[in-house]
């Protein structure tokens, strides 16, 4: 980077993307290790919807989260993630009333028991006490004592299990860096400089990046492919 700019290069900050976020909330660092399937994370800001995901995969930390649906939102917010609203929707194939109609019927079946026991099969047990308290309900509760809003308390955490982001882990642990060399100084079919004769970019160099799926590793390769059939075919 300091030698594309000695050459005149207009060199955009480098930092990192696609990273774990750090939440504000401790609770996530008990379940650290725990891998959800098939969940949507939405994120907002001041009320605006910034974000929302088709299902995926979400890992929790001892941080906060990360996983697939995590990096690919923290490439959207890599300039300023903190204080964002997060949203994990547990059961997106349910909607509200759905989702109701099944707790009522788990309910009913285990009414003699706990309610961290009649909801087993709802969630794994430790994100399933972690829905619990967020919902503000005891978890040692007998499930026949559950009372209609505390039941609508516990829904609404599945549907929209809040967090909040403190913050980006460090650049080490950052998949891709954003940043670099300013595309616009670049030709694109060749990847030559449009300020130097002879020199050229390629991969991360560039300011340029993509979310997770291969993306980052195809500009690496094509750019790195293009530059060095430009330095051969120009001597």
């Amino acid at each position: 980077y300091r030698f594309a700019a000695a050459c005149g290069h207009t060199v955009e900050p480098p930092r990192g993307v696609l990273t774990p976020l750090v939440t504000r909330e401790a609770w996530p660092a008990a379940l650290a290790g725990l891998t959800l399937k098939n969940v949507v994370l939405s994120a907002a800001r001041g009320g605006r919807t910034l974000h929302r995901s088709e299902p995926g995969e979400l890992l929790f930390t001892h941080f906060g989260v990360s996983g697939p649906l995590v990096l690919a939102l923290s490439s959207r917010l890599a300039d300023d993630p903190a204080g964002v609203a997060l949203s994990i929707d547990l059961k997106p194939g349910l909607d509200a009333q759905r989702l109701d109609a099944r707790l009522l019927r788990d309910l009913e079946q285990n009414r003699q028991r706990r309610l961290r026991g009649a909801l087993h099969a709802l969630l794994p047990e430790r994100l399933l006490l972690s829905v619990l308290a967020v919902a503000g309900v005891d978890a040692d509760k007998p499930a026949a004592a559950l009372t209609r809003g505390e039941r609508q308390a516990v829904g609404a955490a599945l549907k929209a299990l809040p967090l909040t982001v403190a913050g980006a882990r460090p650049v080490e642990e950052a998949i891709v860096t954003r940043g670099g060399v300013s595309v616009r100084e670049v030709l694109p079919g060749s990847m030559a400089s449009r300020r130097v004769a002879g020199l050229y970019f390629a991969g991360e160099l560039l300011d340029t990046d993509a979310v997770t799926g291969g993306y980052n590793l195809q500009i690496a390769w094509s750019t790195g492919a293009l530059a060095g059939r430009s330095v051969c075919s120009n001597g």
